[in-house]
């Protein structure tokens, strides 16, 4: 597709600046939202689809990587949307996979652990404490908790799914192949240092093992092992990850970012019991998650307010209100067509005002409507 150029004022044409584009994780109703939108956007705009880079973690790393292996928003939105449609076929067996070896560990290392503490829960032995026995108990079941699971699932099932679809799809899983640069952020867990893949060092890795290794979240996922490395969620330090668009070149950014805190309002809430007027109602879980959202958001705050010098950024994401549809048990086709439609419908929607509002930045950036 031919991208127009901007013109001046005199006419001339200028250089069009290097766009990036960030696609925060979300889980799954987040990828949902990211697709719904940005086929919207894709329907809707000329030269949208122009990036010099493609930045993600944890669901959106999935995404980036399809897109800039020459998937269009478009093709998964209507596979995600159609159940017949096996184009994309992820199933919750390949996401919720337990972790059999890790519950194995918890077995053997809690025996373990047990035959060293019931030695020193001896009675007749001296101690050179004045710890009651309760307390002593205590304490040496303390060792039990480096028995617990580092995670319920395992996350190879997912990434076996992944390198099947770029295989089916002919999309490369090797960065220096991909049809558009993307860059994967996961973390290694025992440097506790953000990890670039699909930058110089790290563009060995298959791109399906660093999506999984980026969508490693702590508690849910085992973290996943390369090499000798084991690596977990890539957003717990920034939604944006400005630094490597800025690095890859990029002028601008334009991020998708689906994890907004749910605004109920006192609303109807979503449970499996009925209805509820508190995201308390949904449990633990969603308590979790809303924290997580919380947070999140004000990460995004913070970093769309002070980017990297030199560099625009604009932020898509839903109203608080819309996100309501996420209280929904996302494994549920109707609640992941309702995320999609929804997320398309509202951008469509948004679209009139949002070039008005941007009319200077949709110029600069060749971005027209169709």
């Amino acid at each position: 597709m031919t991208v127009p150029q901007p013109h001046g004022s005199d006419g001339t044409a200028l250089a069009r600046p290097r766009i990036a584009l960030s696609l925060p994780g979300g889980g799954l109703s987040g990828a949902l939202y990211q697709v719904g939108a940005l086929a919207a956007l894709y329907d809707a705009l000329e030269g949208f689809d122009d990036f010099c880079v493609y930045v993600g973690h944890a669901g959106g790393a999935v995404v980036a990587a399809s897109i800039a292996g020459g998937i269009s928003a478009e093709r998964l939105y209507r596979a995600l949307l159609d159940p017949a449609d096996p184009f994309f076929p992820l199933e919750r067996r390949h996401v919720l996979a337990p972790d059999y070896s890790e519950w194995r560990r918890m077995v053997k290392t809690g025996f373990l652990a047990l035959r060293h503490a019931l030695p020193r829960l001896d009675p007749r032995r001296p101690s050179l404490t004045t710890v009651g026995p309760k307390d002593r108990v205590a304490e040496e079941l303390d060792r039990l908790e480096d028995s617990v699971p580092a995670g319920l699932f395992t996350l190879e099932k997912f990434e076996r799914t992944i390198a099947d679809f770029f295989a089916r799809r002919d999309i490369p899983n090797v960065f220096y192949d991909m049809r558009k640069a993307v860059r994967i952020i996961a973390y290694d867990l025992d440097a506790g240092e953000r990890v670039v893949f699909g930058e110089p060092g790290s563009d060995h890795v298959p791109v399906s093992l660093a999506c999984s290794a980026s969508c490693a979240l702590p508690l849910f996922f085992t973290p996943v092992r390369i090499g000798d490395r084991h690596y977990i969620d890539g957003g717990l330090c920034s939604m944006t990850h400005f630094d490597v668009a800025s690095s890859a070149g990029a002028e601008f950014t334009i991020v998708v970012n689906p994890r907004v805190p749910v605004t109920t309002r006192g609303g109807a809430v979503p449970t499996g019991y009925g209805l509820g007027t508190s995201v308390r109602d949904k449990g633990a879980l969603w308590v979790l998650n809303q924290s997580r959202r919380i947070a999140s958001q004000a990460m995004i705050e913070r970093e769309m307010a002070a980017p990297p010098p030199g560099m625009g950024a604009l932020l898509l994401s839903p109203q608080p209100e819309d996100a309501v549809l996420f209280l929904s048990n996302n494994r549920s086709f109707e609640a992941r067509r309702s995320v999609l439609e929804h997320a398309y419908r509202s951008t469509r929607a948004r679209l009139a005002s949002w070039l008005e509002t941007h009319a200077d930045f949709a110029e600069r950036m060749g971005l027209r409507p169709r």
